[in-house]
């Protein structure tokens, strides 16, 4: 890796860390209750909001109470995302007249937004009207991310009540991480935002002459709106000549803001923020980047304060930057190394002549090898899966790295909320193990794991690459799965591995190179996405509730200090051990032997 890539990552992660320790303060604050006062002038607000909805801030729920009442209102939520779409024609804010999308997309973008994964089947810059994006994709990006972060205080609550059968008050939670946190980041980052060139308009597409007409094909599309195959399950196209070009605009930047914020991912625009109308300048692109990230590390501290002990909070958040920088430089290393092949086919007399900045393929000019494989690599340490360049374009090395941080469980960071809790379950773990070591009842934070804590971090921990493993198999084996594949072999493979691996994790991104907007993929990452956020959630909050309901132990000899370098180790250790084990015969089959065949010149 060249100084240029060490200087970016350091610059990168030095940013990071020092903005996440007072935001981090700051959100302790609010979870505490202690509304600081340049933002006390919010409380009317609350309270306001706590009356129309006919619930009293004083109400403390137990887990169970807590966990139907998120689950209703995400499935609330999820009809309403599915309603918006299929009506939209019928709705204002629709000034280039989308049509209603088919029932199959409309169900997996409602349950994509609902879960906080924005997996995207679909353009949003040609299928989705304004008022589908504002009421609703990007209502979702602030509910789903407060849904998250409401789940890991209800978590922090059960290491701090002790005796307690409850867990606080889901409503509270929702309101204070939406009104107190999401919200004012989200309005500053906009603005940022904006003043780079990131548009925020109500106006219809604009039109622009072309200095010369443009032939190329597209895919033809039947009478139901799908693309057409032929008998060999090839897409059928037909050849377009058009003189001008639709410049798709809209209310942008405020919706980015929140997908970065929100660790949401879901992009306005078909091309993400590689579009230069969503992520115009190396400025943006920096803010974008330090957005994906910000929430989930400041977490750690915050998590680290509210339970009283900011060494626990340091310490995790030590685990999630060791695994993310080790990944990051590989990542960095593989796209800036290029494609030896080039060297070996005679298209240059040296790979660096042609490749001189390194692997080029699907990334902008104006951010570089450098700054993409850095965005790849946190938007899949966050379960954001917002692209600022093709993960398909990357080489297969460089590809394993994100699609790896994905399977790890989204816990290297992760999503707001769910990436602290995931790591905190791995934790669980960790101790357990530790104690079997030992042959003491291992203990964490001051109460003890037992039988039943396991039995719901397994659960946690086991379903999503069940739902990987068993969707990526089904999808191969059968015609309506292998029909989206554009690329046959090896890379083929790895598309469908990405495509399961970021529903069954809550990611979003993709290896663009597979057609999934059918009726096949869009149901079935459609129920992927759903059990992988809520199979875990309600486990995690199980969890809450068993542990606010045991006495709080002092530590001993012979308690494990959790917050030495010795524990930060043990937890990287079971975070890996697990994601290896679990997904390393997968990834023989996609991206490492695709790797081993470029060495190779195959």
């Amino acid at each position: 890796m060249t100084g240029n890539g060490y200087l970016q990552i350091g610059f990168y992660l030095a940013a990071l860390l020092l903005f996440a320790w007072p935001l981090g303060i700051y959100m302790a604050s609010i979870y505490q209750g202690d509304i600081p006062l340049f933002i006390r002038w919010l409380r009317p607000v609350e309270r306001g909001l706590y009356r129309l909805a006919g619930v009293s801030d004083a109400d403390q729920m137990h887990w169970t109470r807590y966990a139907v009442a998120l689950l209703i209102f995400n499935l609330l939520g999820l009809v309403v995302v599915y309603a918006l779409q299929r009506l939209q024609a019928d709705l204002p804010f629709n000034p280039d007249g989308m049509a209603g999308t088919t029932a199959d997309l409309a169900f997996n973008t409602a349950v994509s937004f609902a879960t906080n994964t924005n997996w995207q089947s679909y353009g949003g810059e040609s299928t989705m009207s304004y008022l589908t994006q504002m009421l609703g994709l990007t209502v979702q990006n602030f509910l789903s991310a407060a849904t998250g972060m409401a789940v890991l205080i209800a978590l922090a609550r059960g290491f701090v009540n002790r005796e307690a059968n409850v867990v606080g008050n889901f409503w509270v939670d929702m309101v204070r991480s939406t009104l107190y946190i999401l919200l004012p980041l989200s309005l500053c980052l906009a603005v940022a935002l904006s003043s780079q060139g990131v548009v925020q308009t109500f106006s219809a597409h604009h039109t622009a002459t072309l200095m010369e007409p443009l032939a190329y094909q597209q895919p033809k599309l039947g009478s139901d709106g799908q693309a057409l195959v032929d008998d060999k399950n090839q897409p059928v196209t037909e050849k377009v000549v058009t003189n001008e070009q639709s410049i798709a605009v809209g209310p942008v930047a405020s919706q980015v803001a929140i997908k970065q914020l929100g660790t949401n991912g879901g992009g306005f625009f078909n091309v993400n923020s590689a579009h230069p109308l969503e992520n115009p300048t190396p400025l943006s692109n920096l803010l974008e980047m330090l957005a994906i990230l910000i929430i989930p590390a400041a977490l750690c501290v915050a998590f680290g304060i509210y339970i009283k002990d900011r060494r626990q909070g340091l310490a995790i958040l030590a685990a999630m930057t060791i695994v993310l920088v080790a990944l990051m430089g590989l990542c960095v290393a593989a796209e800036q190394a290029g494609n030896p092949l080039f060297e070996r086919l005679g298209l240059a007399t040296q790979a660096s002549d042609l490749q001189a900045g390194g692997n080029m393929e699907g990334k902008e000019a104006r951010f570089g090898v450098v700054n993409s494989a850095l965005w790849a690599t946190a938007t899949t340490a966050a379960s954001n899966g917002s692209v600022n360049a093709m993960h398909d374009s990357f080489t297969p090395l460089g590809g394993l790295v994100p699609m790896w941080l994905i399977q790890l469980g989204e816990v290297i960071f992760g999503g707001v909320g769910s990436g602290l809790y995931g790591m905190i379950i791995f934790a669980l773990v960790a101790v357990f193990v530790a104690g079997l070591m030992i042959g003491r009842t291992p203990e964490y934070l001051g109460k003890k794991i037992e039988a039943f804590e396991v039995k719901m971090a397994a659960v946690a921990i086991l379903v999503p690459p069940l739902l990987v493993l068993v969707g990526t198999a089904v999808a191969v084996m059968l015609d309506a799965g292998r029909a989206g594949i554009a690329n046959p072999g090896a890379h083929g493979f790895s598309e469908i591995l990405y495509a399961f691996s970021s529903a069954g994790n809550n990611n979003g991104s993709a290896f663009a190179g597979l057609s999934t907007n059918t009726p096949f993929y869009n149901t079935l990452l459609g129920f992927a996405m759903l059990f992988a956020r809520f199979w875990i959630i309600v486990p995690v909050l199980a969890i809450a509730g068993s542990l606010a309901a045991k006495k709080r132990i002092p530590p001993g000899a012979g308690t494990l200090p959790t917050h030495t370098p010795l524990f930060v180790l043990l937890l990287i250790g079971t975070v890996i051990v697990v994601g290896a084990l679990t997904f390393l015969p997968a990834l023989a089959l996609g991206p490492i032997v695709e790797q081993l065949q470029m060495l190779g010149a195959h």
